[in-house]
């Protein structure tokens, strides 16, 4: 840690000292990117750009970016499919009603950002639709258990 500037000393001036130790000690020698130009910048990039080019960077989920209600919108959009994966009926209705607790609660509180519309999915409906696109089950026709053996009334004594 550095000793902390004195007192009637200038920040430039204090700043400038401190280089000069550093180039006395060595610690500014074998720097990586020593010597090199700094990557040139066409433009000033938004804050937008800067964020999506850090989130594929980093590998981040951009939809994890988005405000509130167009996360809800673009949920709704993935919601058949999401649905459609689902092996039951009752996980496929739990995940529309998941959704549809998000949506209510997105209309309930107040919205940070902007205010977007969301539609509410009727789950009775998206759930007819899983029902509809399952392959219908043939149940396999009952196979007679075997008769039980007769047991006889009288039994041979072991001899």
């Amino acid at each position: 840690m550095t000793e902390r500037k004195p007192e009637g000393m200038t920040f430039e001036s204090w700043v400038e000292h401190q280089i000069v130790q550093a180039r006395e000690r060595g610690d500014l020698e074998g720097l990586a990117g020593a010597g090199k130009p700094l990557p040139r910048r066409d433009r000033e990039k938004s804050s937008y750009e800067w964020a999506l080019e850090w989130a594929k960077r980093e590998e981040a989920d951009v939809a994890a970016m988005l405000p509130t209600g167009l996360a809800l919108r673009k949920e709704r959009e993935e919601l058949p499919a999401r649905v459609a994966r689902q092996p039951t009926e009752e996980l496929a209705r739990a995940v529309v009603e998941a959704h549809v607790a998000r949506v209510d609660q997105y209309y309930r509180r107040p919205v940070d950002g902007p205010w977007v519309p969301v539609g509410m999915p009727d789950v009775e409906e998206v759930v007819a639709e899983w029902r509809r696109t399952r392959p219908a089950v043939v149940p396999e026709p009952e196979v007679p258990a075997p008769a039980p053996a007769r047991r006889r009334w009288l039994r041979r004594r072991a001899a």
